[in-house]
């Protein structure tokens, strides 16, 4: 004897979604019965001025709405510049980051190596300085598949 799935779960939630959903909709409505326009609804009464609607609650002011980040952070000024230039590029199961300094400030750089696989142990390298005007490359693996590798800077 097979058991059968009780609905009610399913059928509970979807009536919350819906309320919630048609909630906003019905608070939204203008009233059934505007004095100004008489007991006809719609129609204004002869001789009455037509009042301008009024603005209800869910209207929304699109000069209040946040604007989205630029694309790019803008540059910080020319006597905070720091950080190395690293490119990492991954090879099957090994990553590798080529870090160049171009400031006048030593970079503490760490290679950071997330692995695909869940029993397959992330790999997070020891700070290793980069020089002023210094190359530096560093190395890293899992045991399979590669998903994601990224370098972080420190101040030195």
């Amino acid at each position: 004897m097979r058991a059968r799935r009780s609905r009610t779960v399913p059928l509970l939630f979807t009536s919350v979604v819906l309320t919630g959903l048609l909630i906003p909709g019905a608070l939204a409505q203008p009233p059934a019965a505007d004095p100004a326009r008489g007991a006809g609804g719609g129609r204004a009464a002869p001789g009455a001025v037509e009042q301008p609607l009024q603005a209800d609650a869910a209207t929304v002011n699109v000069a209040e709405l946040p604007v989205e980040p630029p694309a790019q952070p803008a540059r910080p000024p020319a006597g905070e510049l720091f950080g190395a230039d690293c490119r990492t590029t991954i090879t099957g199961s090994s990553v590798t980051a080529y870090c160049h300094n171009p400031y006048p400030e030593t970079d503490l750089v760490r290679l950071h190596v997330e692995c695909d696989r869940w029993w397959d142990l992330d790999g997070d390298s020891a700070g290793v300085a980069v020089e002023p005007a210094a190359w530096l490359e560093l190395t890293g693996r899992c045991w399979k598949e590669v998903r994601s590798a990224w370098v972080s800077h420190r101040r030195g």
